[in-house]
């Protein structure tokens, strides 16, 4: 399976053509496209019953990607989480099976120590079975591929890239997970057709390996991404 969407489902007046006029932004967007990446999460808690409503707002095969929150990555740095981890899957868990991974991201300073990655990684999967995608952005995580093989952690493959890494898709491969955030200006730029039948055809060969196949656009900041996304979603199922 191939999911593809944008990291939030804020739905720009200049792609209202491509949605129906009936619904909240949530329902409309999911009518279109199969999953969506919360990042509020990384910012703030959500409440159980707010991650209710919002799978009561999609499809069956609809997924969500939620972004784990800022204390466990940056404050914490994967230290000494377990009262946190307790509290954000309590809380994203509210999704149920429209719940389809859990993104962390790190921070830049954040390098890698084999123990600490290793302990909050066991934690991590003593508490929760399904998908995590791991975006670090600090080049010593190069020596943590065999460690997210070991507890099925998959690694993003990341545009622009930032370590040597981010250009594959390494680490566990039963899920891959592509994570656009606009170039030559991050954030903002939109990619040319030639960019997204590229990565169609990378997609397209994923699936067909076996692996759960993500790709969310994060380059939000002028809107791109959704136009980047429906393009996409009609180049992998052609």
């Amino acid at each position: 399976m191939i999911f593809i969407g944008c990291a939030g489902w804020s739905l720009g007046r200049e792609h209202w053509p491509a949605f129906a006029e009936e619904g909240t932004h949530l329902q409309r967007y999911a009518a279109r496209l199969t999953c969506v990446e919360i990042n509020s999460s990384f910012y703030r808690p959500h409440r159980r019953s707010t991650y209710e409503r919002w799978a009561d707002s999609v499809p069956e095969g609809f997924r969500f990607s939620v972004k784990m929150p800022k204390q466990i990555s940056h404050e914490r740095r994967l230290l000494d989480c377990d009262k946190e981890l307790d509290e954000f899957l309590a809380q994203c868990s509210g999704l149920a099976d429209r719940l389809g991974c859990l993104l962390l991201q790190l921070p830049p300073s954040l390098a890698f120590d084999a123990v600490s990655a290793e302990a909050f990684f066991s934690a991590l999967r003593q508490r929760f079975d399904g998908d995590v995608v791991l975006e670090p952005r600090h080049e010593s995580w190069m020596a943590a591929e065999s460690l997210l093989i070991a507890y099925r952690i998959a690694q993003a493959v990341v545009d622009p890239s930032r370590i040597s890494s981010d250009c594959s898709a390494v680490g566990w491969q039963g899920t891959r997970y592509w994570r656009p955030h606009g170039s030559p200006r991050i954030y903002h730029s939109a990619y040319d057709d030639s960019y997204l039948e590229s990565l169609a055809s990378v997609l397209q060969a994923a699936d067909a390996h076996g692996a759960t196949t993500w790709c969310i656009f994060d380059n939000t900041a002028s809107g791109a991404a959704l136009g980047n996304a429906l393009a996409l979603t009609a180049l992998s199922s052609g």
